[in-house]
């Protein structure tokens, strides 16, 4: 596979750039605690995507870091405690799970035999 052509990893760009900016968005960037966590864990994951677009052999172990960092985007409501705040809550909440979705199926992909593919 030729580096910069997964459509996940694409996806998982695009995701760390909206996770990034939705404190802007949703009009969240006074409460500090839910504005860190979207800046930084937005640009963890926008790195991963991009060593995972520019690396193929590294692929593997990036989309599993971004499988774990879709699992902290979606737990960082409870933990900092603004699961209450709709506008901070929900963006993480579908951000995060669709970081998982599509790492998960980028890994299924690449741990998938395809028929017809010489080996």
């Amino acid at each position: 596979m030729k580096s910069w052509t997964r459509w996940q990893d694409w996806v998982s760009l695009v995701l760390g750039v909206i996770l990034f900016i939705t404190p802007w968005v949703f009009g969240t960037a006074i409460n500090g605690t839910r504005s860190w966590d979207a800046w930084i864990l937005g640009i963890i994951g926008v790195v991963l995507a991009l060593i995972a677009l520019a690396m193929v052999s590294a692929a593997t172990v990036t989309e599993w870091i971004s499988v774990v960092l879709g699992i902290v985007v979606f737990i960082t409501p409870w933990i900092f405690g603004f699961a209450t705040l709709g506008a901070a809550a929900w963006p993480a909440w579908i951000i995060g799970a669709l970081f998982v979705i599509v790492n998960a199926w980028a890994l299924y992909q690449t741990r998938t035999p395809r028929v017809g593919v010489p080996a």
